[in-house]
């Protein structure tokens, strides 16, 4: 089903034109609160004009394949539109995500399709547009930014808000009105093919990059919707949709973390149940997830919206209803109070299974409470709204309009720039053969290296739709590695040869590669994923590995070149990380890019020319062997390698590692106190200075060490960090804020406490003991104390210069 965009349309009236009686009233007046506004406008609705507000319908969506969403070809009926709409109509999904569109004419067609909605229902309600936002606006030519697990390298939240900003002003501008991010699953197992999309394997990484994502989106007025919540990250086997064997104690310290403080801290607006089951209940139907958790106990009053089609998914794939209706009896329970991405159980499955007595009207009011109070605060039961954005300047004609919306503007590039060169991360340079200063003949070869596809996670619209669609221009500018390595060295014989397919096993252009190696000064090996959707990638939603090793005969090929006797630098563009210990004592050095977007080729060379002092850092563990998952960094003592097994889980580069073109020095800060009680709070610092010829940036990270608790801990856990930009000579002090609060785990008693006894605050580096710089040492005093909702999440940081 299109939008009906046709040029002879009529003009529909305003909302505040509706002629049918009984439909004007106090809802209309914006003066009051929204709450008694959205009383009187419910207690006007028919059940099948309340039941309407509670589903969207996909924009151009069809029954011909999968597409761009799992099972979308048994999911997607026929809608009628022009009937249907007569109800009114909740959301309207991805107008512009769905097939390549010009922004401007897309902003038209969404105009006049609003203006069919209220033109159909009678109380003139507009529909909620609602678009993916992962990495960027997933639309035609709108800025392909780094995907999150790049935003979590940077250690810079300050950046990623100031991104979500510019993605959320692009939505806004063309009649959008929700975006579908952040991710805030926590990575459990690096096989999962959605690692990309995460931000790491650290709850408080992910919690602070995501809440600031929320703060930066949601200042434009654009409803941030947190993702996936709970537990899809920890399927069973990284394998998509899987079952979760989650233990309570990892959801409630590892888990749920993010969305707790991307909810309080951030004030994120919408929740999207995820599609995992957990011990049996899907979340879709987990009452106490989505109403005792989320709103009795952190207090949400926002909107649940399904993962698309996971209301259907409790019929068909987890077998926990026996048809549509019964499937919107368990989600709205629940607490799901919108079906997505369009109309299944919550349209006449849901009236009838109201009218015969299964589902409670209350059940339908209370969702179509929180729909309507997110309408009104977004203005669309205003009677001035208008469905034309201001970017057209009052045309709706396509043809005028076409090409004067502008999605990647030069300051969404220079964005852009600069994430995908803070989020490179040096992970190896052996006797300092990074920069490249002297080489005369670079040997650029992979099969990553001469794609613009190279640059991006699946969820940026070229990777994502603009694949179905290879008549089409990508739409953004996105130079190669290979093009960007030319222009880095104009003086240089710059040559290249794939070598072999991302994936496959054809070897033959492996020789052709080795040969122009042999004959370089230096080997650049540009080596990584594709991504894709359901197996059409070797990275990204449904495209789960079995190990992690190279995908392909990539590995053959960097055997090959390392046996020319040329020096080899790998670069990594890819969308987890994959094992490299079978190189490590033979690469000369190797760079690491998390699909950094359509500026990632220019950032990379800029890194391996020396014009980008890397400062990213691991927001995941490179590991040494692509065998023992799932691995994370927070492993109790039991988890670490021993004598208990032969297999060594330890990382070859750990969670935070990352390198630079300068050195840092680390000098202890003034002394903290001895002793705190357990419910009190200390400062710890840290002097950092660069002692390095060049500009840099530190990442100073702050670990908590708990020698002895009730249940086992982590041997480190990540409690604050800072990143530090200094000059060359210059110093600065950073102090933390260490509250008691952060030292809180779930006892043996089910609940969250702090704990007396002897703890340590670690500045490190990285998570691994041999990168901690100095050691705090405290002992909390008094009664244990339990902590819930209310309590610290983050610690305040202090950068502050030193003066010599």
């Amino acid at each position: 089903m299109a939008i009906p965009h046709a040029p002879d349309a009529p003009t529909a009236p305003l909302p505040g034109d509706a002629s049918a009686p009984g439909t004007e009233g106090p809802w209309r007046d914006p003066s009051l609160p929204a709450e008694a506004r959205v009383e009187d406008l419910m207690g006007r609705m028919t059940l099948e004009e309340k039941t309407a507000q509670l589903y969207g319908v996909w924009v151009g969506a069809d029954g011909d394949g999968d597409g761009v969403a799992p099972h979308q070809n048994d999911m997607v009926a026929p809608v009628d539109w022009d009937t249907l709409i007569t109800r009114g109509l909740g959301q309207l999904t991805r107008p512009f995500g769905t097939a390549p569109v010009d922004p401007a004419t897309g902003a038209v067609a969404l105009a006049r399709a609003q203006r069919q909605i209220t033109a159909a229902n009678r109380f003139g309600i507009p529909a909620l547009a609602h678009e993916e936002c992962l990495a960027g606006f997933t639309a035609w030519s709108a800025t392909a930014y780094p995907v999150p697990l790049a935003w979590g390298a940077t250690f810079d939240p300050g950046l990623v808000a100031a991104m979500a900003r510019r993605i959320g002003a692009d939505l806004r501008a063309v009649g959008v009105h929700q975006g579908l991010a952040p991710v805030l699953d926590v990575v459990r197992d690096l096989r999962w093919g959605r690692v990309e999309e995460t931000i790491g394997e650290d709850p408080y990484l992910v919690a602070t990059v995501g809440t600031a994502y929320v703060r930066g989106l949601q200042s434009t007025g654009i409803v941030a919707t947190l993702k996936h919540f709970a537990g899809y990250s920890a399927s069973a086997g990284a394998r998509n949709l899987a079952p979760v064997r989650a233990g309570a104690r990892e959801l409630a310290d590892v888990i749920l973390p993010p969305f707790e403080m991307a909810l309080r801290d951030g004030g994120a607006r919408s929740v999207m149940h995820s599609y995992a089951e957990i011990d049996g209940v899907p979340a879709a139907a987990d009452t106490r997830l989505l109403t005792g958790l989320l709103r009795d106990s952190w207090g949400f009053t926002g909107t649940v919206v399904a993962d698309y089609f996971g209301i259907g998914f409790l019929e068909t794939l987890h077998k926990v209803a026996a048809d549509p209706g019964d499937a919107a009896r368990l989600a709205l329970t629940a607490g799901v109070d919108v079906e997505l991405p369009t109309v299944r159980s919550y349209g006449d499955a849901l009236v009838d299974a109201v009218r015969d007595g299964t589902v409670p009207e209350a059940a339908v009011d209370r969702a179509l409470r929180r729909v309507l109070l997110q309408k009104c605060e977004l203005g669309l039961l205003d009677p001035d709204w208008s469905p034309l954005p201001d970017v057209l300047g009052g045309s709706d004609d396509p043809a005028s309009v076409r090409g004067t919306v502008d999605l990647d503007a030069p300051a969404n590039r220079a964005t852009a720039r600069l994430m995908a060169e803070q989020s490179c991360v040096l992970l190896a340079n052996a006797g300092g053969a990074l920069p490249l200063r002297d080489a005369r003949r670079i040997a650029v070869v992979g099969p990553r290296a001469d794609d613009p596809l190279a640059m991006l996670g699946c969820y940026s619209f070229p990777s994502h739709v603009g694949v179905s669609h290879p008549d089409v221009p990508l739409g953004v500018d996105i130079p190669t590695v290979l093009a960007a390595l030319t222009d880095e060295f104009p003086d240089a014989a710059v040559r290249h040869a794939a070598g072999c397919d991302v994936d496959g096993p054809d070897t033959s252009g492996i020789a052709d590669a080795v040969r122009l190696a042999a004959d370089a000064d230096v080997c650049v090996a540009v080596l990584g994923d594709r991504a894709g959707l359901f197996g059409r990638g070797t990275s990204g939603e449904g495209c789960d590995a079995a190990d992690l090793s190279l995908p392909g005969v990539q590995a053959r090929l960097l055997d090959a070149l390392l046996a020319t006797g040329t020096p080899v630098v790998a670069v990594l563009v890819t969308g987890r990380p994959y094992a490299l210990g079978r190189w490590a004592d033979r690469l000369a050095a190797v760079v690491q890019a998390f699909f950094p977007g359509e500026e990632g080729g220019p950032a990379l060379a800029g890194v391996l020319s020396g014009r980008v002092n890397p400062s990213g850092r691991l927001p995941v563990g490179v590991p040494h062997g692509p065998g023992g998952q799932p691995w994370t960094y927070l492993q109790p003592p039991l988890g670490l390698a021993g004598g208990v097994s032969n297999l060594d889980p330890t990382p070859l580069y750990p969670f935070g590692h990352g390198l630079s073109y300068t050195t840092f020095a680390w000098e202890a800060g003034a002394a903290a106190p001895a002793g705190i009680p357990t419910d009190g709070s200390a400062d710890v610092e840290v002097v950092v200075r660069n002692t390095g010829d060049r500009d840099g940036a530190e990442v100073v990270q702050l670990y908590l060490h708990d020698p002895v608790a009730q249940t086992t801990r982590p041997q480190a856990q990540l409690i604050g960090y800072a990143r530090v930009p200094l000059a060359a000579g210059e110093a600065a002090r950073v102090r933390f804020r260490f509250h008691t609060d952060l030292a809180s785990f779930t006892g043996v008693g089910g609940r969250r406490i702090v704990e007396p006894g002897d703890l340590e605050l670690r500045f490190a580096a990285s998570s691994a003991p041999q990168d901690v710089r100095h050691t705090v040492r405290l002992r909390l005093t008094g009664p244990e104390r339990g902590c819930g909702h209310g309590r610290v999440l983050h610690c305040d940081t202090e950068v502050a210069p030193v003066t010599a």
